[in-house]
């Protein structure tokens, strides 16, 4: 059995923070897709195959029995495919899945939401490969909850997942994540209530993606929001922040840039209200945006990675992104894309990774 699987990456729309204290995160569903193939064994083993490296391992019901322990970079995949063998909870046959890499710029990560995709691609191959029923998408989510200590909103995986345009409301994996160091695992994920996302119409104006130049670490980040602000800040902070992104998913879908212009400025505002989130590279690129007809928004916990960028028309983008590239700033159009899907093509360098492992 093979199959060949493929998911999009993720930019935030709004509710960046307020999506972590019970708002509604909107996340727009974005390419370059990231492939990744998966291939049934005939004997217990698990190879996880990267292009920079390869673990073992053998399948059992209480996880994969790693040969070593998972390096940095097999960190999400291989804490879902331990989940995903604790749900199945009994002996299953082994598979061999690769994983395409997601793009760089200049070594850095683009702020795509790669290790949410990596957990959404492993949890679909681990279910394909073992022929399993569990939710592919509640196993994700909680995988990628646990591999991070149980932080983050899940609002990425949730996007990689379902594509195009979501707006979600965090899961509450807590109890899962108990479950599956306990036992009953499986059980637990069945139980719990349906995840809470829906796929909203995509945007009618044009957008582009800004990499502000640096990467940054949304835990970090978070820790610090959460250490500064609390209580009725925190609600006063979700309310302002669900009505301001209420007001841009209904202007984006009229295509209505004036509308969208002020709910875009306003959501800014209040991201940078929030004091960490700031940087000069950001407000370089929210300048930038502005003296070319544009308007733009960090898109997720800000503090680096990059801004989505929205225009009246094609032409203005057009000139936008001239305008950053002249800077020496990487900038591409992006547009609603559509989620996890099976794909009819293997990829060839996929394929011969796992033929050079079996």
């Amino acid at each position: 059995m093979d199959r060949t699987l493929s998911a999009p990456g993720k930019l935030f729309l709004a509710g960046e923070y307020a999506v972590l204290w019970g708002g509604v995160g909107r996340v727009l569903a974005v390419g370059s897709r990231a492939r990744a193939f998966v291939r049934r064994r005939a004997d217990r083993r698990v190879e996880l195959l990267l292009d920079d490296g390869r673990l073992s391992g053998d399948t059992t019901p209480l996880g994969a029995r790693w040969v070593s322990t998972p390096t940095a970079a097999f960190h999400f995949v291989a804490r879902t495919v331990d989940l995903a063998l604790r749900a199945v909870a009994q002996d299953a046959p082994g598979f061999s899945i690769a994983f395409e890499p997601s793009p760089l710029v200049q070594g850095q990560k683009l702020g795509f939401g790669s290790s949410a995709r990596a957990c959404v691609l492993a949890a679909e191959a681990c279910r394909t490969a073992m022929g399993a029923s569990f939710d592919a998408l509640k196993l994700a989510l909680v995988a990628h909850a646990s591999a991070q200590g149980g932080k983050g909103s899940g609002a990425d995986v949730a996007a990689c997942f379902a594509g195009d345009v979501v707006r979600y409301r965090r899961a509450d994996v807590g109890p899962l994540i108990e479950a599956a160091n306990r036992g009953g695992f499986g059980g637990a994920l069945r139980a719990a209530p349906p995840v809470d996302v829906w796929r909203v119409s995509a945007p009618r104006l044009p957008m582009a993606y800004v990499f502000a130049g640096a990467s940054a670490s949304t835990p970090a980040l978070i820790s610090e929001v959460e250490r500064t602000l609390a209580g009725k800040d925190r609600e006063r902070f979700v309310l302002q922040s669900d009505a301001l992104g209420l007001s841009l998913e209904e202007t984006l879908t009229r295509g209505d840039f004036s509308g969208t212009r002020a709910a875009t400025e306003a959501l800014q505002a209040l991201l940078f209200s929030l004091g960490p989130t700031r940087t000069e590279g950001l407000e370089r690129v929210l300048a930038l945006a502005a003296a070319t007809g544009c308007v733009a928004k960090q898109s997720g916990a800000g503090g680096g990675d990059g801004c989505l960028v929205f225009a009246p028309d094609v032409a203005t983008r057009d000139a936008a992104l001239a305008s950053f590239a002249a800077r020496g700033l990487f900038a591409t159009p992006v547009a609603a894309e559509p989620g996890l899907r099976g794909e009819a093509q293997p990829a060839p360098e996929l394929v011969r990774w796992v033929d050079a492992a079996d």
